[in-house]
């Protein structure tokens, strides 16, 4: 069954099949809309759905005068739906347009949400897209920053002398004795790499990755002068296992499909259509913007 679901023919079918009825149900609106325009029909199945939705939003059925207030606002809608198509308001409006797509969209959307993915298939998704959800590389370290502005020509000799003295007294080195004041925190624990990019730049990343772990190591650059490191523990990345972000992945998985059944139809329909695009000419879009000015 879940292969059945799975199969893109089915998927054509069943939005065949709803876009037929949608498309009779309106036509039939609007057939009825022309054979009597001065009659509107509010019917039983509009009134229940009416007091359905009401119940549904304020949790309590709806009292007889607001009911009658519901009925009215239906049929002063309905008025203006009618009088607006009768004066062509519903063509070139660029908001209507997209709404409307939007709707055929949500067509699709439906339909290919229908399908089930097996592990194998949210599996193989995984592996295919395993950028996205790879858990990245991860740092947990201590640093003393050097400001090259206020060291000036003394800061080669005193990082080398500093990086002696912790390599000496680590890992019991009082770290607020040592370097310069710095705007950030002086241990970080478990942060991802791109975090540390993000904070020190990505030519510190980049050397972090290099560093011995268990040892005072430097100097390393950043994009705020010379820092002095120590690695604690460095988290290799890896790519989790499904079980462990399940929901991430079917939810993309939904997301893929989704794009996929919409792509598939709009090629579908496209071959209906002969499509023409005049030159708009060397002078158009120059001509336009003056006018627009």
């Amino acid at each position: 069954m879940k292969h059945l679901l799975n199969e893109p023919l089915l998927h054509f079918l069943l939005l065949g099949a709803a876009l037929f009825v949608t498309y009779n149900f309106v036509s039939q609106r609007d057939d009825d809309a022309a054979a009597e325009p001065g009659r509107i029909v509010v019917t039983r199945g509009a009134i229940e759905n009416l007091a359905v939705t009401f119940a549904r939003t304020w949790k309590r059925p709806a009292e007889e005068k607001e009911l009658a207030g519901l009925i009215e606002d239906y049929v002063r809608e309905e008025v203006y739906y009618r009088e607006a198509l009768a004066m062509g308001l519903d063509r070139d409006d660029t908001i209507v347009r997209r709404r409307l797509r939007q709707r055929l969209e949500f067509v699709t959307d439906d339909i290919a949400a229908i399908a089930e993915p097996t592990d194998a298939e949210l599996t193989a998704y995984l592996n295919t897209h395993s950028e996205a959800f790879r858990v990245e590389r991860r740092f947990t370290f201590s640093h003393v920053y050097f400001n090259p502005d206020r060291r000036g020509e003394r800061l080669d000799g005193e990082v080398a002398r500093a990086l002696d003295e912790l390599q000496r007294t680590a890992p019991d080195a009082d770290l607020a004795t040592v370097g310069d004041p710095f705007v950030l925190e002086r241990t970080f624990h478990a942060v991802p790499g791109s975090a540390v990019a993000a904070q020190f730049g990505e030519t510190f990343a980049a050397a972090l990755t290099e560093v011995p772990a268990g040892k005072w190591h430097g100097p390393l650059e950043s994009g705020y002068g010379v820092h002095l490191v120590f690695v604690g523990e460095r988290a290799e990345g890896r790519l989790p296992a499904l079980a462990d972000v399940r929901d991430a992945v079917r939810r993309e998985w939904d997301n893929a499909r989704r794009r996929e059944a919409n792509a598939k139809f709009y090629e579908e329909l496209r071959k209906r259509y002969t499509v023409t695009i005049e030159d708009p000419g060397p002078n158009a879009d120059r001509t336009k913007l003056a006018e627009a000015e």
